[in-house]
């Protein structure tokens, strides 16, 4: 994988003056860089004050030490050994932290599925605050949060409590706790430094519910699982990645919002899955502001509709291809991944007021929200060429341009040929065309439905090299432009 840029991080310094009694303890300048000793008097004095009179640092650090007091019997280690091929075994560790739901009575453990799955339950080692080791009862798993509950039974548990995590603004102080390297009961210090992060690679996994806290607070291999708390000591938060080229932190960390983790918990242990509603769609994961000025929306907003799958909630609302969705049950849509958080873990068979963004207008509309998992076969894309046609040679998914969908892309109403919707990673145009370019010739014949094209490639067949007339980007200077395919035999 290739390295990326060095993230550049600018440090600086905070300054604190200390009121000692009625004076300030002053100290005589010096063009010498090092410090000057106290005499003995003076040094006695500012001990006696240190110890007796209290500051904002004090009062901040005592605040600190009861909320480190009062969660860190709640965070446990967590321990895995996992079978692989052949007699090789791998071992995983990670945290937890000790919670209760109005789903089910006792105590359970929050941590991530990937910490946790595929293990058998004797092979999973929780270790509380105490020093005591403990196995769990049941394992619940959700791979596309990337969260696990495990079913615990011991006396004298403490549980932790859930937070708000819908309160959290970027700024807000917060902790980290859990078991880097395996060191129990540790306690990391940060702030918020963003919310609804998306699009995070988690190793192989795919985690379809994105929409994750981001903190400084040092966040190691082994806090997997443990949580994030606020400064009244309640679980915001689970810590699940960080983002980092040598493995260890670098500052960036991402952590589940308690938000969505508790409903994940509650779920699990009430059906032992959890139900996701679906509207049949496939979103445009790289809709960004230049795309959205020519729909010409105020700013960057929404999920732009890429594809609509047939006998689907979406086809039968009537949403449609190039839609951006705006409004999600009186919700505002941020991104795609916004949108899908709010669309999965939305009731299955409610009905949603949306808003889209079509032809230059808002257009309102209601939909039934679906069971995914009912879903699932349709997701597949569909065979049908009119909702996007795969050119294997080339590398292509196209779609044929009438002028409805070319007033809502910016193009002229007349413009004709096949909308460019996806192209493979291995595609030998990608330095050349670009998602939404319109294909209006190959050679000299003009292309308007994948069997004009099938057809023109066919009749090409001998020519190593073939000349492409795109339309491109109609605000830009020049729209009309010529793109060389060399064949790959």
């Amino acid at each position: 994988m290739r390295a990326p840029a060095p993230l550049i991080v600018s440090v600086g310094m905070l300054i604190v003056g200390i009121t000692l009694g009625a004076g300030i303890v002053s100290f005589p300048s010096h063009r010498s860089a090092e410090a000057q000793p106290l005499d003995g008097i003076t040094t006695e004095r500012v001990y006696r004050e240190l110890s007796t009179e209290s500051s904002p640092l004090q009062e901040g650090s005592l605040q600190l030490a009861k909320i480190s007091a009062v969660t860190t019997p709640s965070v446990v280690h967590i321990q895995c050994e996992r079978r692989l091929q052949g007699r090789s075994r791998e071992e995983e560790t990670g945290s937890g932290v000790i919670l209760t739901s109005s789903k089910a009575s006792g105590f359970f453990v929050v941590t991530n599925c990937h910490v946790v799955d595929k293990t058998p339950l004797d092979s999973i080692s929780i270790h509380l605050s105490d020093g005591r080791v403990i196995q769990p009862d049941k394992v619940w798993t959700d791979a596309e949060s990337d969260l696990a509950v495990l079913k615990i039974t011991a006396t004298n548990l403490i549980a932790a409590k859930w937070g708000d995590s819908r309160k959290i603004e970027i700024g807000h102080m917060v902790l980290a706790m859990g078991s880097p390297f395996g060191l129990s009961r540790s306690v990391t210090f940060g702030i918020i430094s963003a919310k609804g992060r998306g699009k995070l690679q988690l190793g192989k996994s795919e985690v379809i519910n994105q929409d994750f806290l981001q903190t400084d607070a040092a966040i190691n291999p082994g806090n997997s699982g443990g949580p994030l708390i606020d400064l009244q000591g309640r679980v915001i938060g689970i810590n699940t990645a960080i983002a980092s080229r040598s493995g260890h932190n670098e500052g960036i960390g991402f952590s589940i919002p308690s938000l969505l983790a508790q409903r994940i918990m509650d779920q699990l242990l009430e059906h032992g899955v959890v139900p996701r509603a679906w509207i049949g769609v496939k979103l445009d994961e790289n809709f960004e502001a230049k795309a959205a000025m020519k729909l010409r929306l105020e700013r960057l907003q929404g999920a732009r509709v890429n594809e609509v799958f047939e006998n689907s909630p979406a086809s039968r609302a009537g949403l449609q291809f190039g839609d951006v969705v705006l409004n999600f049950d009186g919700v505002d849509v941020h991104d795609h991944d916004h949108l899908i958080n709010l669309v999965s873990l939305s009731p299955i068979g409610k009905q949603i007021h949306m808003s889209v963004w079509r032809a230059q207008k808002k257009v309102s509309m209601t939909i039934m929200l679906a069971d995914r998992s009912d879903l699932r076969k349709t997701s597949e894309a569909p065979a049908n060429p009119l909702r996007g046609g795969p050119v294997r040679p080339m590398g292509l998914i196209v779609h044929p341009l009438d002028e409805d969908l070319a007033k809502q892309l910016g193009y002229e109403p007349t413009t004709r040929g096949l909308l460019v919707l996806k192209m493979d990673r291995e595609c030998p145009l990608s330095g050349n065309l670009k998602l939404y370019d319109v294909l209006e010739q190959v050679g000299r014949s003009p292309v308007r439905s994948l069997e004009d094209l099938t057809r023109a490639l066919a009749e090409n067949d001998e020519m190593e090299s073939l000349v492409l007339k795109i339309q491109r980007d109609p605000q830009a200077s020049t729209t009309a432009q010529l793109v060389i395919w060399q064949r790959d035999r």
